[in-house]
C-alpha cells in the first residue's frame, strides 16, 4: 500500500500512516462551556474577511491582516481607525519589532518588513533551497536581531491546509532569520503543519506548535539543552493554531476546530485519507463551528479553558493575545477581531 501511494504524483497527495492518537473529546478539564459568549466583537471592516493574527503596536493600537491583504488599525475598544497598509499578499502571524517596524509572515511573499513609512520588504522567502509554501506566524528576540518563525508546510499553501494535515507528510519547518547577516536556518523540520511561534520566560526556548499531531514543542535556546526539542504539551482535544506568551506566567492557546474522532481512527489508513484528499480539493469539509482557548503554566498544566458552542458565535478562533486585562482575538473563519474580560474567565 505505503509503495502504491508513493508511486502516485505529488500533486495528487501521499499521505503517511502514522500512530493512532488517543481520542481526547472536549470532556473532563477540557469540558464544554459557553464562557466566550462574553466576547466584545470590533467593528466590522467592509469587504474584508478573516483577521488572522493581531499585534499591539507602539501607538497602542491594534493591528490585524486580513484575507484582501490589508493590515488595519482599531482602537483597543474595537473602533476602527484606518487601513494603514496593503502587503501584497496575505498577512498571517505579525510581531512589532523593536525598531518600530512590523514584522510579518505573508504566506504569498514570505517573510517581510512593513516598516513605519508602509514600505514592504521581503526579508526571506527560502531557507535551504525550499521555498516557503505557508509562512504562519514569528516571534522576535527583545534585541530585535533573530526571528523566529514557522512555514506550515513546504509542500501545501494558503487555503490548502487541511490537505496538508490530511496527507501528514511532515512539510513543516521552524526557522529562524537573522537581521545582521540575511541568513535563515532550519531549527526543526519534519513538522505536521508547523503552526504558532512564542518565545518563553527569558527567551530560554521558544514555542513551536504542530497542528496536525495536536501538540507544542519546545525548542531549547539556552542552557545544556540548546538545540534540542521536547513536547511541551500533547494530545490537546482540538487543532491548535497560535499561542502567545503573556510575559509572566501564561501561554493562551487557540484551538480554532475541536478533535474529530473520524479523523483520529483514519489515521493508519493511507489510502482512504488518499480519497478524501481528492474529495476535500473541491468540497468543503464539515467543521463545527466552536470558539476554543486554552491557557496553561509554564510546565504546560492547564489553567484556563474557555470555550463556546452556540450557534451563530464568534468562532475558529486562530490567536489570543493578553494585554491590559482582556485577551484579544482573532479569526481566520470570521469578519472581525473580538476581546474578552479575562476578570470573567477567572470566575
Amino acid at each position: 500500500m505505503k509503495g502504491l501511494i508513493s508511486r502516485l504524483p505529488p500533486r495528487l497527495g501521499q499521505p503517511v500512516a502514522w500512530p493512532r492518537p488517543a481520542s481526547q473529546p472536549l470532556t473532563g478539564q477540557y469540558a464544554k462551556n459557553n464562557i466566550l459568549s462574553r466576547l466584545q466583537h470590533f467593528q466590522e471592516v467592509p469587504g474584508t474577511f478573516g483577521p488572522e493574527s493581531l499585534a499591539i503596536g507602539p501607538d497602542g493600537l491594534v493591528y490585524s491582516g486580513f484575507d484582501d491583504g490589508h493590515i488595519v488599525r482599531f482602537t483597543k475598544e474595537g473602533q476602527q481607525v484606518d487601513i494603514w497598509c496593503h502587503t501584497g499578499g496575505r498577512p498571517l502571524g505579525m510581531r512589532f519589532h523593536p525598531d518600530g517596524s512590523l514584522i510579518v509572515c505573508d504566506t504569498t511573499l514570505g517573510l517581510i518588513q512593513v516598516k513605519p513609512d508602509k514600505t514592504v520588504v521581503i526579508l526571506t522567502h527560502s531557507a535551504e533551497g525550499v521555498d516557503f509554501g505557508f509562512a504562519d506566524d514569528l516571534d522576535i528576540s527583545a534585541d530585535g536581531r533573530f526571528v523566529y518563525f514557522s512555514d506550515a508546510s513546504s509542500k501545501w499553501h494558503y487555503d490548502q491546509d487541511h490537505l496538508d494535515m490530511i496527507e501528514h507528510g511532515g512539510h513543516g519547518r521552524l526557522l529562524r532569520y537573522d537581521f545582521e547577516t540575511g541568513k535563515t536556518d532550519v531549527l526543526m523540520r519534519g513538522l505536521h503543519f508547523a503552526n504558532g511561534v512564542t518565545f518563553g520566560p527569558d527567551e530560554n526556548y521558544v514555542l513551536i506548535v504542530e497542528t496536525g499531531s495536536y501538540c507544542v514543542h519546545r525548542y531549547w535556546l539556552k542552557g545544556d539543552k540548546a538545540g534540542t526539542h521536547d513536547v511541551f504539551v500533547e494530545n490537546l482535544p482540538g487543532f491548535p493554531d497560535n499561542v502567545r506568551f503573556n510575559g509572566k506566567d501564561r501561554f493562551w492557546l487557540a484551538i480554532p476546530v475541536a478533535r474529530n474522532p473520524i479523523v483520529d481512527f483514519l489515521a493508519p489508513f493511507p489510502l482512504i485519507r488518499l480519497i478524501i484528499m481528492q474529495y476535500a480539493r473541491w468540497l468543503p469539509l464539515p467543521i463545527k463551528h466552536a470558539a476554543i482557548v486554552l491557557g496553561f503554566d509554564l510546565e504546560g498544566h492547564l489553567t484556563h479553558n474557555l470555550q463556546n458552542h452556540a450557534r451563530g458565535s464568534y468562532h475558529f478562533v486562530t490567536q489570543v493575545l493578553e494585554h491590559e486585562g482582556f485577551l484579544y482575538c482573532s479569526s481566520l473563519h470570521d469578519k472581525n477581531l473580538a476581546r474578552f474580560p479575562l476578570a470573567i474567565g477567572a470566575e
